[in-house]
């Protein structure tokens, strides 16, 4: 016997990136080497520290047993006191941090906790897919917001219509972006607060690659302008900061009826995360951060490896400015998908196509830092002997 799926998962969008792991794996089957630029799935451990905090929590008894619905009022401290020394934002840590099962669940869970069918939700395009989950779950309407490159990647807010303003009631943002490597300052934010606070709209920052910023800029948190936590929340994951994908943990910070909402939705879905976990994330946030600035510097260095081995055979392309990825556009004659799939069967290099990430995503493809500096200069070299580009090289002789 066969059941059918609820209509609601049926309207769930199809997960684009499955095709391209498939196309990955049927290449790496037949026993090809492919260099796999196209993840996002950070390549280096979790700081040893963090790891064993983790294995003596473990040991602990009172770990094995449920641990308090919202989470550890140790973490949520730890989580303050984080946001205090890196950002100098005060939080209260029982009304102002909510305990979240990896950043990604808290973005899905948001429009459901604010939003009723057919309310109008604010998404950048291209952005995170997931967000357009949190979107269809809670059967709310979408409206894009643009990033083009002229633009710095930031959304121009003079494109919505005034219609657009009056009925959204929540905005997704994102910096570092995701795909686009792009930053945002903070003259950028404080427009956007006070767009939020003229509309009424809750402003829902996606602080996932905070600590990853290059050239010597630190990327800037929302929380820092004033009247942040008065329109809005930012979300915090450990996944990349400490290298904790697989762990799932995170937080939101901001305002507390936000938080409220978020705590008692998730007292309906979860027990809270693991004890030893939470004890774990809080070591992560307080303990040593010399691990923080050297994967920073890693990654940097692998950035430059990558765009001036590009530069250099041709492929001109902008360097980002923070994240872990690249966002490159592809020649004149291809689509996004097209060329992929060219690198992917010439080279063996699978990179992510901008259309998986929104409408105006097409004409680029991702890049992820997430591998060796020679294994990217390697990619350099394959993408060289295709000659696509050596016409750029050519004309600037």
């Amino acid at each position: 016997m066969e059941f059918k799926q609820s209509e609601l998962l049926k309207s769930l969008p199809k997960q684009f990136f499955a095709s391209l792991v498939q196309k990955v794996g049927s290449y790496t089957e037949k026993g090809a080497d492919v260099i796999n630029l196209g993840q996002g799935n950070p390549d280096q451990p979790t700081p040893e520290h963090i790891v064993e905090k983790l294995k003596i929590a473990a040991e602990n008894p009172v770990n094995h047993k449920y641990s308090p619905f919202r989470g550890l009022s140790s973490l949520k401290q730890a989580a303050a006191a984080f946001y205090k020394r890196e950002y100098g934002v005060d939080l209260d840590p029982e009304e102002e941090i909510a305990i979240l099962f990896g950043g990604k669940a808290g973005l899905v869970e948001i429009p459901q906790c604010l939003l009723n069918p057919g309310d109008t939700i604010l998404v950048p395009d291209p952005g995170y897919p997931d967000y357009w989950s949190g979107v269809e779950l809670a059967r709310a309407k979408m409206v894009k917001m643009p990033l083009r490159e002229e633009n710095d990647f930031l959304p121009n807010y003079t494109e919505l219509s005034p219609e657009e303003l009056a009925e959204a009631k929540l905005m997704f943002l994102n910096y570092p972006n995701n795909p686009t490597g792009a930053i945002a300052d903070k003259e950028f934010f404080d427009q956007t607060i006070e767009l939020a606070q003229k509309n009424e709209i809750c402003v829902v920052h996606d602080f996932a690659y905070g600590a990853i910023g290059f050239d010597g800029k630190r990327p800037y948190s929302f929380l820092q302008s004033k009247g942040a936590k008065e329109v809005g929340i930012e979300i915090y994951t450990l996944s990349k900061t400490y290298n904790m994908a697989g762990w799932r943990v995170g937080f939101a910070a901001g305002n507390k009826s936000v938080i409220a909402a978020i705590n008692l939705l998730q007292d309906h879905m979860y027990v809270s995360l693991f004890g030893a976990v939470q004890e774990a994330a809080a070591e992560a946030l307080l303990g040593p951060q010399q691990c923080v600035s050297g994967l920073n510097n890693l990654y940097e260095s692998r950035r430059n490896v990558l765009i001036e081995g590009l530069t250099n055979i041709g492929w001109r392309v902008t360097a980002p400015k923070g994240s872990f990825f690249a966002w490159l556009k592809v020649p004149e004659q291809f689509t996004s998908v097209e060329f992929a799939d060219f690198l992917l069967e010439k080279a063996h290099i699978a990179v992510a196509p901008g259309i998986g990430f929104g409408e105006y995503g097409e004409g680029y493809v991702r890049v992820g830092l997430l591998t060796s500096e020679e294994r990217l200069r390697e990619a350099v070299n394959r993408i060289k002997s295709l000659e696509i580009f050596k016409k750029n090289i050519d004309n600037d002789l």
